[in-house]
């Protein structure tokens, strides 16, 4: 493909979203914005979840990471659903019997001013780095197939995609993203399977073939049982399990979304049907990831890593039609991972630390001003984020994603268990440092974890370590709450 039709396809695609935009934002105000004026239908929400669930990441990452970890991933997936189940009966009856807008003002009420900062604060650094890898891997690829040949720097290609994504997140927040996710969903699921159709063609082989020779292939090895392994089954399914509980349960972007529906019952279904669906749906992704290495094997493709496995086979083997369903596909992947954090980000700041629904006397336009220098800032930083990723590309992207993820999330998730499961008063003033120390102890450990624990290497596990540790940090500068007479 041409990069100009590269380009063209990008521009057409981005039109569509700004004329879906135009519709969802008009007479938009600030609550339209955090909570979609809470009349989004649940099954909207579930199947607009799913994309910005799987992500540009899923998109290109997983096929390629199958070379290396086979479909262990498909454990961790499993281990998703055990996770949306507390989710559903645990975490969003909370969320909706306090009325919350930003799921971190629960902090606040439990502990007080110090866990609520920390809280919203680690949200905000862990959605900056995820959202950023995940923007940085579909840049990458626009940069190496249509930029590149117009040398056209790096710089410029973020700089476009950023001014894209505010402007068309500016006014109508999660009202518009509800919709445009569906939109982006649609396409990139049809993506995959349009992508699965054009490779059995191409290799002369059955969908029921290609699937016979993927089981019987080495590639296709779900449960690793060796203990000491970075991928045990065991340490896989919980890790699944607790990544979604704190990836979606504890993320302002996930839940802003279920916080949009009419009402706790609405939410819960939508997150019975979304987790379900999206098992299948990962599984398919596996499958693409399987025959894109046994396409590249037949065919000599050659790639400089196992995240450009797919770009280069649709876009440089495959047949010109093939090559424009997978860019449709991961533009399609790109925006929701982009446009929901960008509004999530700017809730939580705005909301947490700005208290912009708790300040009396400033009038809606105020309001809105302050939003937009917030959603700017943000964006700001997300420029500047995927220039340092640029430099570090070194592993596929999801398993960076899931690393950082045991290193910010972990604290989120020992606050919130220690919240909902013990009675006892923390010391809020201490709870930034326990907060800060545990993601430290958890990097020496991991790093020496073969030295001192005989062999063992840990895995994605690690955000269980450092939720236990902030965990028992708390508990340890707790005491029980006095008795009234």
């Amino acid at each position: 493909m041409s990069p100009l039709l590269i380009l063209t396809v990008f521009l057409i695609y981005t039109a569509v979203l700004f004329t879906v935009t135009w519709i969802t934002a008009r007479k938009a105000d600030s609550q339209s914005f955090f909570i979609g004026n809470k009349i989004s239908p649940w099954f909207v929400v579930a199947y607009g979840m799913i994309g910005a669930s799987l992500s540009g990441v899923t998109f290109m990452s997983v096929p390629g990471w199958v070379k290396e970890t086979q479909f262990s991933y498909m454990v961790v997936v499993l281990g998703y659903l055990l996770g949306y189940l507390v989710i559903a009966l645990v975490l969003l009856p909370l969320y909706y019997r306090l009325k919350l807008t930003s799921i971190y003002s629960y902090l606040d009420q439990r502990f007080g001013f110090w866990s609520y900062k920390t809280g919203a604060g680690f949200f905000i650094l862990s959605r900056t780095l995820g959202a950023s890898l995940r923007m940085f891997l579909v840049i990458s690829v626009l940069q190496t197939f249509v930029f590149d040949a117009w040398n056209v720097p790096f710089w410029v290609n973020v700089l476009v995609f950023i001014v894209l994504i505010i402007l068309y997140t500016f006014r109508g927040g999660i009202r518009t993203i509800i919709w445009t996710d569906t939109l982006q969903t649609t396409f990139m699921l049809l993506a995959v399977v349009l992508s699965v159709i054009y490779i059995s063609r191409d290799l002369h082989i059955s969908i029921s073939g290609l699937i016979a020779t993927v089981r019987a292939s080495h590639d296709s090895k779900m449960f690793i049982t060796d203990w000491h392994h970075p991928r045990f089954f065991v340490k896989q399914f919980f890790s699944g399990m607790f990544i979604t509980i704190v990836m979606t349960g504890l993320d302002q972007e996930m839940m802003q979304k279920n916080l949009s529906c009419k009402n706790l019952k609405e939410a819960q279904k939508n997150m019975f049907t979304f987790s379900g669906i999206l098992v299948f749906v990962n599984l398919l992704f596996l499958f693409l990831g399987a025959l894109l290495l046994i396409y590249a094997a037949q065919k000599g493709v050659v790639a400089k890593s196992t995240d450009e496995i797919f770009p280069t086979v649709a876009l440089k083997y495959l047949s010109p039609m093939a090559g424009l369903v997978f860019l449709i596909g991961l533009i399609s992947a790109a925006f929701p991972s982009a446009d929901g954090a960008l509004t999530s980000l700017t809730t939580s700041v705005s909301i947490d630390f700005l208290g912009l629904d708790k300040r009396q006397g400033m009038t809606e336009k105020m309001r809105t001003r302050t939003r937009y220098l917030v959603h700017i800032s943000i964006a700001i930083i997300f420029f500047i984020s995927i220039l340092i990723f640029s430099k570090l590309n070194d592993r596929a992207v999801i398993d960076k994603l899931f690393t950082i993820a045991g290193y910010t999330y972990g604290p989120l998730l020992g606050l919130y268990s220690f919240g909902l499961f013990t009675k006892r008063i923390a010391k809020d003033n201490l709870t930034p440092f326990i907060a800060i120390i545990s993601p430290l102890a958890c990097f020496f450990l991991s790093k020496y974890s073969a030295v001192l624990f005989n062999g063992y290497k840990f895995g994605f596990e690690l955000l269980l370590l450092n939720g236990f540790l902030t965990f028992a940090g708390l508990f340890v500068f707790s005491h029980k709450p006095e008795k009234r007479s």
